[in-house]
């Protein structure tokens, strides 16, 4: 199953970071956040992805091109001019990076992967870690046969709001700014499906997409009690980066 990752935003709120990277691109750890991310799934056995770029997305092109080379020992013979690498450690992920467009929207981005997206895939932020267990969101979504899974979780009431009946969203509002209670945490799990409900590069997917799911009962909810932190802005990386060097970061498998 495919990952797909949105990696094209502007990041603004963090902009001391992302006036010079994108925003999946700031480091935890020595490492990219996106880096942290594909970790994650890749703990659960899932290797392929589909980076969704935009902001700066030839920054993450040149890392993973020379990722290989970085992370290897390279023997090289000046007589022939052969060059090999040797690294055991070397990720083996299946990486697609894909141009969406500087200024499209959340939905815009994941609407221009549509012929890439052909079974049932997942998507997610990039720029939100979480100890989410991948296997059980994969075995929910499979078991309800609905078009949509998202990922509830309990942060900060600055973020988006759901209501639910059951275990399915009867209300989606993103980014409410009273109230308390379960909000939109990203890892998610889609059918092809959900490209109808994509109108155009402007399309927000937190808006009319998943609250038009939610009105016709395609969107169902897989409730994570455990961590999850998205790094918004520069005290959200210090309290991801201070978890990282504590060597209690609860996403690191």
């Amino acid at each position: 199953m495919k990952v797909v990752v949105l990696c094209g935003g502007m990041g603004t709120r963090l902009r001391e970071e992302t006036e010079y990277r994108p925003k999946p691109m700031v480091e935890i750890g020595g490492k990219p956040i996106l880096w942290h991310i594909m970790n994650i799934y890749r703990s659960f056995g899932y290797k392929e992805f589909t980076l969704a770029l935009g902001y700066k997305g030839e920054m993450i092109k040149e890392y993973f091109i020379n990722y290989y080379h970085h992370q290897s020992n390279l023997n090289i013979d000046l007589k022939t001019g052969k060059i090999t690498a040797e690294n055991n450690n070397i990720k083996d992920w299946k990486i697609d990076l894909v141009d969406t467009g500087e200024k499209s929207m959340t939905g815009g981005r994941l609407g221009r992967l549509e012929g890439k997206l052909n079974e049932t895939f997942m998507l997610t932020y990039g720029d939100g870690l979480s100890d989410v267990d991948i296997e059980k969101l994969v075995e929910f979504h499979k078991s309800h046969g609905k078009i949509a899974t998202v990922t509830a979780v309990r942060p900060s009431a600055r973020f988006g709001c759901m209501s639910f009946d059951g275990e399915k969203v009867v209300d989606f509002k993103e980014k409410s700014q009273t109230g308390e209670g379960w909000v939109n945490g990203g890892f998610f799990v889609f059918q092809p499906e959900i490209f109808k409900y994509l109108k155009s590069d402007k399309t927000i997917l937190e808006q009319d997409p998943l609250e038009n799911l939610a009105k016709d009962g395609q969107l169902m909810v897989h409730k994570h009690e455990g961590f999850w932190h998205c790094m918004d802005t520069i005290r959200d990386r210090n309290v991801l980066e201070g978890l990282w060097q504590e060597g209690i970061a609860p996403w690191k498998k």
